[in-house]
């Protein structure tokens, strides 16, 4: 099997690991694509010269023109903070199928609305569109991740939602380089800002077609009392018989799941509703899921991604393209690393080592960078980057290696796995709609900040630094390890305590319980030989 032989939680047949489990989970993060992309283009768009001549930049004031740009980025976000809530409710009475067709179509639509944009029609149309596919995209963040996660065998789960990520990171660098290739070769003109506006169809539309291939999760069609599609479409992402042990298995462990939460929660839409308000333990859930995203953009990454030119400047970087490229160059560095991640990282060394790790190397960049700044702010550098400013470049870079294999894929792998089959999608929306109000948060008030803490913003990376350290702590005590726990058994996981143990102790109780099933299927086959 290669990499992909894992630590499994019961013996696997090789089927399992397929094609067909990797190529749907492919296939829907093309809605992470539309989300990198645009997290990287926007920020290295609103600093062309064509756009900023064409919308009168350069007559607004520092502050008028800090808002606009604030403007721009977070209506995005806004409209992504209600998308993660609409899918939720599409989710339960559609599915998850339906609904990334759904809003693959309204992101399209957004993204289309965007190109009518102009120094005559002004940038209304942008503000429209970029809500409308802020929608569209936090709607696919709350449901792909959800989706992935309930195909996936829990030995590359991690893998797989690790896939999300990767197409997340692809985007990112077609939206990081594609400035850079237009300003090289292309003319300041109404046509070369409005290259990579377009470009956003491009994911959206394989996500739009893609989605028709999919098949619905099997665990949401058991859910709503389709068995026979449901037993169909797993047995067809497995590549096995239906009457082989690890789909019996498998069958009889969300059957256990199904029944027990019809019994303790309830099964129908209001019902997590419900549980959250009257259980201390779901609400708990929930709040440690939110956080994660908290620590997430605390880190500073969406600053950096919606704001590179901006960064850049703070170090010492002068010029459009020589600020593009270096933008360029650090999308670079997130997308390989993001591989290694994915590949090497997630499923081997598991969730809490990597959170804490990265944050740790984090933070430590982070002081030294802001300390450089500190000491030598923009007004002071030449034309021409000292040996400081070289180490400090160095020392983002570095900062990009601890925090892509760390913090910016895990919170989403352990959102995706940390709530049982009945809360997991309004558990998931909660998440996604955490990690869109932070993001908000920090490209609402990014231009403000570098503009108000200290020289040349130096203070936005103190703050950045001491985030990274508080998270530590978080994941220490609070975030226990979900690596190869089978989705049935979080809500065991997060009660074992101490947090530390608590991967071990039900890692054993999922063995024994599965031998015990083995066992009782063994004597029930024996006992039918003999009758026979």
């Amino acid at each position: 099997m290669g990499f992909l032989t894992l630590v499994e939680d019961r013996p696997t047949p090789s089927a399992v690991y397929n094609w067909r489990v990797y190529a749907c989970a492919a296939v829907a993060s093309f809605a992470s694509m539309m989300i990198g992309y645009d997290s990287a283009f926007i920020g290295t768009t609103l600093a062309l010269p064509s756009f900023t001549d064409e919308f009168a930049f350069e007559k607004m004031s520092a502050t008028h023109l800090a808002l606009v740009k604030a403007n721009i980025v977070s209506v995005y976000q806004a409209g992504a903070f209600f998308g993660s809530f609409f899918a939720y409710g599409s989710a339960f009475f559609v599915g998850r199928k339906k609904s990334l067709w759904i809003f693959a179509v309204l992101f399209e639509l957004g993204a289309g609305i965007m190109l009518a944009a102009g120094g005559s029609r002004g940038l209304g149309p942008i503000y429209a569109g970029r809500v409308l596919a802020g929608i569209g995209v936090g709607a696919t963040s709350m449901i792909v991740p959800i989706y992935i996660a309930e195909i996936a065998p829990p030995a590359v789960r991690g893998r797989l939602v690790g896939i999300y990520e990767a197409g997340w990171q692809i985007g990112g660098l077609v939206g990081f380089w594609i400035n850079y290739g237009i300003s090289e070769h292309l003319a300041p003109s109404h046509s070369q800002w409005l290259i990579p506006f377009a470009v956003q169809l491009i994911p959206g539309g394989l996500l739009l077609i893609g989605s028709f291939w999919l098949h619905e999760s099997p665990r949401w069609l058991f859910l709503k009392g389709r068995r026979e599609q449901a037993l169909r479409n797993l047995c067809w992402i497995r590549q096995l018989d239906p009457n082989d042990m690890y789909i019996l298995e498998e069958v009889a462990f969300i059957d256990a799941a199904i029944e027990d939460q019809a019994t303790t929660v309830g099964l129908g839409f209001w019902q997590p509703f419900k549980a959250i308000a009257r259980n201390h333990r779901v609400q708990w859930r929930f709040f440690l899921g939110g956080m994660l995203f908290l620590w997430q953009n605390g880190s500073g990454i969406n600053a950096i991604n919606y704001y590179s030119p901006t960064v850049f400047k703070s170090i010492g970087i002068t010029g459009t393209n020589s600020s593009f490229l270096t933008t360029g160059i650090f999308g670079v560095v997130k997308t390989v690393l993001t591989f290694l991640w994915l590949f090497f990282l997630i499923d081997k060394l598991g969730r809490r080592w990597l959170l804490m790790g990265g944050a740790a190397g984090g933070s430590v960049c982070m002081y030294i960078i802001g300390a450089y700044i500190y000491k030598n702010p923009t007004s002071e550098k030449s034309a021409h980057l000292s040996s400081g400013g070289i180490a400090a470049i160095f020392f983002f870079y570095l900062w990009t290696a601890f925090y892509t294999p760390s913090w910016n894929g895990t919170p989403w792998v352990v959102n995706a796995e940390m709530f049982d089959n009945n809360t997991r999608s309004l558990g998931q929306a909660s998440a996604a709609a955490n990690n869109w109000f932070w993001n908000f948060l920090i490209s609402r008030f990014t231009p403000q900040m570098f503009n108000n803490m200290g020289p040349s913003g130096c203070g936005v990376y103190f703050f950045f630094a001491s985030m990274m350290i508080l998270s530590i702590v978080f994941v220490w005590f609070l975030i226990p390890e979900t690596k190869g726990i089978p989705l049935e058994s979080m809500d065991r996981l997060f009660e074992v305590r101490p947090t530390s143990k608590a991967n071990r102790v039900v890692m054993t109780e999922v063995h024994e319980r599965d031998e015990e099933f083995r066992i009782a299927a063994e004597e029930v086959g024996l006992n039918a030989a003999k009758l026979s």
